[in-house]
């Protein structure tokens, strides 16, 4: 499964804090995706806030996984006046929980199929519930909370990997979920990733999403600190002081994209690899046959044959 070919080219995008957020509002993202699904593509969805901008120098798997998105969007309006007043303008904020809707609608209409990962088992039954009344079209493929061990991480993507969904949904916080997808984001065979952190609460029912005006005024942060003020003040109160600093420094200098990273390029195991020019010339002629043997890959390979089988 590979990403849905040039989907920068195809619509303008522009360079913000250093990222390329794609100029793009919500309609056509759930064109895109629609697309995506029929041509058996690839389409990781990524959404950028202030707090995840405040984030991005010091926490390198996030800014990662923010690159390899496939489509980066910008779900805090905050970044949207940014963009306007950096002259370089976005048409508008597309919410990650309104994304999650439309999507949860393209699989009603199109009978698709969903999976929901993420938060507590409580909240997950009444989510599902909830999906079931509201889009009794969309076919609920799995479904798992987000409270699993580290070292069960494989095993849950291999359960995403055997549901074939269409489309994965992921109800957890950052960085969590954007660690989840640049882990295994490319290898669970689901057409569309999205990551949509709380959005699993408020459809449940169990949080409350901010009124329209607030959301207009950019002030759905504020919103939600007024509901948990104990666990998010300080958490707001050093991102937006910490964006706003970035604002101002890309006022005065603009900053260059980052580098898309590069994954490693994997080594054939039916290759013989050679790594005596690595080696000082006094012990290149001591490697001996068994070594090289070994090197070549003429062991079996124990975990292609697990995977196939």
């Amino acid at each position: 499964m590979t990403a849905t070919p040039s989907l920068s080219a195809a619509h303008p995008h522009q360079v913000l804090y250093g990222l390329d957020v794609d100029a793009l509002r919500l309609p056509e993202v759930v064109e895109i995706a629609a697309r995506t699904i029929e041509e058996h593509g690839r389409l990781l969805v990524g959404v950028v806030n202030a707090a995840k901008i405040a984030k991005l120098r010091v926490d390198p798997v996030l800014r990662d996984s923010l690159l390899t998105a496939d489509v980066l969007l910008a779900d805090g309006q905050s970044v949207v006046w940014a963009s306007r007043l950096l002259r370089r303008p976005l048409p508008e904020r597309v919410a990650g929980i309104d994304l999650f809707e439309a999507l949860l609608g393209l699989a009603d209409e199109r009978h698709l199929r969903v999976y929901l990962l993420g938060a507590t088992p409580e909240v997950l039954d009444r989510l599902r519930l909830a999906v079931a009344e509201r889009w009794p079209g969309a076919v609920l493929a799995g479904s798992a909370d987000g409270y699993y061990r580290p070292e069960d991480a494989d095993e849950v993507a291999e359960r995403i990997a055997a549901s074939h969904a269409d489309l994965l949904f992921l109800g957890m916080t950052t960085p969590r979920k954007e660690n989840f997808v640049a882990a295994y984001g490319g290898t669970l065979g689901v057409p569309v990733v999205h990551g949509v952190g709380g959005s699993f609460d408020i459809l449940a029912g169990v949080t409350q999403r901010a009124p329209e005006a607030w959301q207009r005024a950019g002030l759905e942060w504020a919103y939600r600190v007024r509901q948990e003020p104990r666990r998010l003040w300080r958490r707001y109160l050093v991102t937006n002081t910490v964006f706003v600093g970035l604002t101002a420094a890309e006022l005065v200098h603009r900053r260059s994209a980052y580098p898309r990273p590069v994954p490693p390029a994997p080594v054939p195991t039916d290759t013989p690899v050679d790594l005596s020019d690595d080696l000082p010339d006094d012990l290149r002629d001591d490697l001996s046959d068994p070594i090289s043997d070994h090197l070549s890959g003429d062991r079996p390979d124990h975990r292609r044959e697990k995977h196939d089988g």
